[in-house]
């Protein structure tokens, strides 16, 4: 990894639909760091294999996929070889092929170091299973963002409703269920709450207050910093 250290970054890892996404983005925009979304980064592998019929069983191509993306990320939009894919990675087929592509670990080798490129100044807010695990180990702050699987169905749902998408939420909350046991049960990188992470349940928070409570925890890091 080059040495990029003094570059500040907040890593926010959590299960599916647990909101890390949208508070991730909102931090950034309001710290005026640059983001990740590194679930995207799968999706867009997963795109990529399902464009090209691509057999979920042939490593060495997806392999090929995940380290050759042409993903060009916007403002609001992401381009795959340049055709603006932001909505169709966001279809739950695709959801799904991206959380069994994220059990191989030669996919999770193959974008490690492109998602470690995204650390410039002023500093990086990412989302995703093991940002502060694997990939940022020295980020400056790292926080397990969570809620319960039927709020997180819920909030799916709605997500999925006002993008004028079909959803049915008794499906959502068992895709989450089965999500979170492969997420916890894969042999690289599993989820779960770093012993240096701060936990922060989203079940009864507005997305205003976890937004705060994210910007609280990194102003009091900040202040504790030798100047």
């Amino acid at each position: 990894m080059k040495n990029d250290s003094n570059i500040p970054v907040i890593a926010i890892d959590g299960p599916s639909a647990s909101g890390k996404g949208t508070i991730a983005q909102l931090v950034a925009q309001k710290l005026g760091f640059h983001y990740l979304d590194s679930g995207a980064l799968y999706r867009l592998v997963a795109l990529k294999a399902m464009q090209s019929h691509v057999d979920i069983d042939d490593i060495a191509t997806l392999v090929d996929i995940a380290r050759n993306l042409n993903v060009t990320f916007g403002n609001d939009d992401i381009a795959l070889d340049g055709y603006i894919v932001t909505n169709d990675i966001r279809t739950e087929k695709c959801g799904i092929l991206a959380s069994q592509l994220a059990t191989y670990p030669q996919i999770r080798t193959a974008l490690t170091d492109r998602q470690r490129d995204f650390r410039q100044l002023p500093g990086l807010v990412t989302d995703g299973r093991d940002m502060g695990s694997v990939i940022f180990p020295d980020a400056i702050l790292k926080i397990f963002l969570t809620a319960s699987a039927e709020i997180r169905a819920q909030r799916r749902y709605k997500q999925l409703i006002e993008k004028g998408m079909d959803a049915n939420i008794c499906d959502l909350l068992q895709d989450i269920q089965q999500r979170d046991e492969r997420d916890r049960n894969r042999s690289t990188a599993p989820l779960m709450q770093g012993t240096d992470a701060r936990l922060l349940d989203t079940t009864s928070l507005t997305i205003a207050q976890a937004q705060e409570k994210v910007l609280c925890w990194y102003n009091e890091i900040c202040a504790k910093i030798p100047v």
